[in-house]
């Protein structure tokens, strides 16, 4: 992937990345007896000014990977490359310098904010901890934060209880701002608010996109409020990705079974169109115990016998648009490059 975008400055590489969870048996002499396999070898680039969505079904691993880019959580194998920098390797003290250029927006925007600090106190910790502001500084950066993100300055003294669910969230994301970052990863931040104020919310994140030349890594499952901000989609099932292109490309000629199947799903305003709906029977299997094969053929519409017993590549299909289904080709150029 990162040969046929080598055109575009890559500010995130993510390689063959692995996180599984052990599961131990005992009280005092405990040991493993299998391992939750949240994410299972994934790698995409993220380009510097781009929004990337990464969407797929409750218990995908899509905010397990989040995390991991983070190091909010620990890699069981596998890279990740910021800027040059292979975060899993950082010593602690140059990853909290790091941590400046890499900011997170949290699903709930209650439970990630301390009830027991004003929001002044709440949006100005990053400019203590990281020491980039103190006293009427502070103060003054707290205050032009809250109005970039459409609050106000005399909202710094209240506590985040009096405050909207939308509003709440606009305080995480002036926090997020604080200390400059380059990297966002937005980790499902309107799935918790009304339509109403989704629309304001994602708005507002590509505004801020546009002034501060901001980088995204979308976290969701609503496919709609994905196609709306990103610049292209990656799709994971059960710890995989497995198609990743174009955001027009993903909506106008989805190639997998499992993204057709979600797209079919996306509600239409015009009554007058009819769209066929595809339905998955059965749920997600167990991330304990994955199927062998594609790990979708549990649940494909479409699955062949070789899907049961051999795992698809992820290759390129032709014009970046990546799938690893058995049902595709890769593209020609591709397999000339292997023959040669």
């Amino acid at each position: 992937m990162a040969a046929a975008n080598s055109k575009k400055e890559v500010l995130l590489e993510v390689k063959d990345l692995v996180k599984h969870f052990p599961i131990r048996q005992g009280i005092i002499f405990t040991k493993q007896v299998g391992a939750v396999q949240a994410v299972d070898g994934i790698s995409f680039n993220v380009h510097k000014g781009e929004t990337l969505g990464l969407v797929g079904e409750s218990g995908c691993g899509k905010t397990t990977a989040g995390r991991l880019i983070l190091r909010l959580l620990e890699v069981t194998s596998g890279d990740i490359i910021f800027d040059g920098k292979s975060i899993p390797n950082l010593p602690k003290d140059e990853m909290r310098e790091l941590r400046k250029d890499i900011q997170i927006i949290f699903q709930d925007p209650y439970g990630s904010l301390n009830p027991r600090m004003t929001v002044g106190d709440i949006v100005g910790e990053p400019l203590h901890i990281h020491k980039i502001a103190r006293g009427k500084e502070r103060e003054k950066q707290v205050r032009d934060l809250l109005e970039t993100v459409g609050l106000t300055a005399f909202q710094a003294r209240r506590y985040p209880h009096e405050f909207s669910g939308g509003q709440r969230q606009r305080i995480g994301i002036a926090r997020a701002l604080a200390v400059n970052p380059r990297l966002i990863v937005c980790d499902e931040p309107v799935s918790a608010l009304d339509v109403s104020i989704q629309a304001q919310v994602i708005n507002l994140l590509e505004d801020l996109q546009k002034e501060f030349g901001l980088t995204y890594l979308f976290i969701a499952h609503d496919l709609s409020v994905v196609k709306h901000i990103s610049d292209r989609v990656a799709v994971m099932y059960l710890g995989k990705i497995v198609e990743l292109t174009g955001k027009d490309e993903l909506y106008h000629n989805p190639k997998h079974p499992y993204t057709q199947a979600l797209l079919s799903a996306i509600p239409e305003a015009d009554p007058t169109i009819k769209k066929e709906r595809i339905l998955l029977k059965g749920d997600i299997p167990s991330p304990i115990n994955p199927p062998s094969g594609c790990r979708f053929h549990t649940r494909c519409p479409k699955v062949m016998d070789i899907c049961r017993v051999k795992e698809p590549e992820f290759i390129d299909s032709g014009n970046e648009h990546f799938v690893a289904c058995h049902l595709v080709p890769a593209a020609e150029e591709n397999k000339e490059q292997k023959l040669a």
